[in-house]
C-alpha cells in the first residue's frame, strides 16, 4: 500500500494523521507542501493530505473508522 501525507512543518494535524497511519502498520512518504508551489497551491489551507494508493482519502483530519474500513477493503 502506498500511503503519501502532504504536510508541512508546525502542523499539528499532520503528526496526529502521521502517527495514525503509522499505528496502523503503515509507513507514509512525507512530502512538504512548502518546498513545491504547486503543491502549496494545491493543498495550502487542507493539509494534512493523505493520499491511498493514488487516490486522496482524507483531507484536514485522519478519521480512524474510515482508515480501518480502507485498509480491511484492501486486505491488510
Amino acid at each position: 500500500m502506498n500511503v503519501v501525507i502532504y504536510t508541512r512543518n508546525g502542523c499539528h494535524l499532520c503528526e496526529d494523521a502521521e502517527a495514525l497511519v503509522r499505528a496502523h502498520g503503515l509507513t507514509p512518504r512525507m512530502v512538504d507542501v512548502d518546498a513545491d508551489a504547486a503543491l502549496c497551491e494545491q493543498f495550502n489551507t487542507c493539509v494534512p493530505v493523505v493520499e491511498i494508493d493514488g487516490k486522496i482519502r482524507f483531507r484536514g483530519r485522519v478519521e480512524p473508522v474510515l482508515l480501518r474500513r480502507l485498509l480491511q477493503a484492501s486486505g491488510r
